[in-house]
């Protein structure tokens, strides 16, 4: 043995160590993680199982590409709002922040909080409206980011040999839903390879994607997903003059406050304090309560409002438009099409192999940035950028 190998392998026996001595029997423990194929070079590996998922996410194409994905607020002028880059950044702090309090795995924390919107089409939550609508109609089911985020992650990244993350990491990015308000997630542990198999085919057939995760880790990074959205899109949207702070409703303001940062330290102070030594992470029922309120704010005032989303009339047809355009092309062999060129070349055989046409064209769209969407679009497609809403 080698010195390096030898340093290496010391350097994770310390590490193996600390965990033991410092994380909370509640904690997902590094040696717990399970691969779907053993890894090579694992003997050479200083880092821990959690922390290589974490690095994987963070230089995987997809995450690159989030840089210009949209969370709330699409074609607007304004270098302010909130992008789903720093929306995934703000997860992973929170998460990470509530996970050391609670004596949790910080590394599984972040894997899961970098990967968890991975698959988010191109006009955020439009996107994966219009896109389910024509998954649904070619027979590859409903559209879901959750499940996309693995698709990418396990199943198109290296070229189609997929990124071969643990186990506790795609379970706690296929179950957050920042959309769903829980007071509290009790961990549904012991979950093995094959049940997360059968659950993918679950949520693909029935439509469902509210499972809780395996891990206390996934738990927080769930609860995470909401406190990170729900002021932050409100500062968007009293920075774009859609919804007033007089707006926001008493008691929300009373219990949680009515700015960004103190609403984030509200729900994070509560989330901990009734979460210390307990085998659930949950807020407190006024918390929870005003938390909820809040939710149905943002939903009627500012996700659902018809002015953020005149603006975006021509980008379904732009769905509509390149889905069939890839399709064809598909179909016809154009090797000369992007979905051949940028998309296809140099994929493995063996996705070809195990993906449908409509599916493949699917994937192709779903990873496209808005900008790169936008520019595949024919001329009297292209939508404009504004100055406001």
């Amino acid at each position: 043995m080698n010195d390096n190998l030898k340093k290496a392998r010391k350097l994770k026996e310390v590490l193996t160590l600390r965990e033991k001595n410092t994380l909370s029997d509640l904690a997902c423990f590094s040696q717990a993680a399970q691969r779907r194929r053993p890894e090579p070079h694992a003997k050479n590996e200083y880092r821990q199982a959690f922390s290589t998922d974490a690095d994987r996410i963070l230089n995987s194409m997809a995450y690159t590409r989030y840089i210009d994905k949209t969370q709330v607020f699409s074609l607007i002028k304004n270098d302010h709002l909130t992008h789903r880059v720093l929306h995934v950044q703000l997860v992973s702090r929170v998460a990470r922040t509530i996970g050391r309090y609670l004596g949790l795995n910080q590394d599984l924390i972040e894997a899961a909080s970098l990967g968890h919107d991975i698959g988010h089409a191109p006009f955020g939550h439009d996107g994966e409206m219009f896109l389910s609508k024509l998954t649904h109609a070619h027979g590859v089911g409903h559209f879901h980011h959750p499940l996309q985020s693995i698709q990418f992650l396990d199943q198109i990244e290296k070229q189609g040999r997929g990124l071969n993350l643990s186990l506790q990491t795609m379970d706690a990015i296929i179950c957050h839903n920042g959309e769903a308000h829980s007071k509290s997630l009790i961990p549904n542990r012991d979950r093995s390879l094959t049940d997360f198999d059968a659950m993918v085919q679950e949520i693909k057939a029935n439509c469902i994607c509210n499972i809780i995760p395996m891990t206390m880790e996934g738990c927080v990074v769930r609860m995470a997903d909401t406190i990170s959205y729900i002021g932050r899109d409100l500062e968007d949207a009293i920075r774009l003059r859609i919804v007033t702070r007089d707006q926001v409703p008493a008691y929300c303001k009373e219990t949680l406050g009515q700015t960004n940062g103190t609403i984030v330290f509200n729900l994070v102070t509560d989330l901990i304090h009734n979460s210390l030594g307990q085998p659930y992470v949950g807020f407190s029922e006024p918390i929870s309560q005003a938390l909820k309120k809040l939710k149905g704010f943002n939903y009627k005032y500012i996700y659902k409002n018809p002015v953020i989303k005149r603006h975006l009339s021509s980008i379904e047809e732009i769905f509509k438009y390149l889905f069939e355009r890839y399709l064809s092309d598909l179909e016809r062999g154009h090797d000369s099409s992007d979905i051949f060129k940028k998309f296809l070349n140099g994929m493995a055989q063996g996705y070809r192999e195990d993906h449908t046409l409509p599916e493949i064209v699917r994937d192709f769209i779903s990873g496209m940035t808005d900008s790169y969407f936008i520019r595949q679009a024919p001329s009297h497609l292209t939508p404009e950028y504004i100055d406001n809403v």
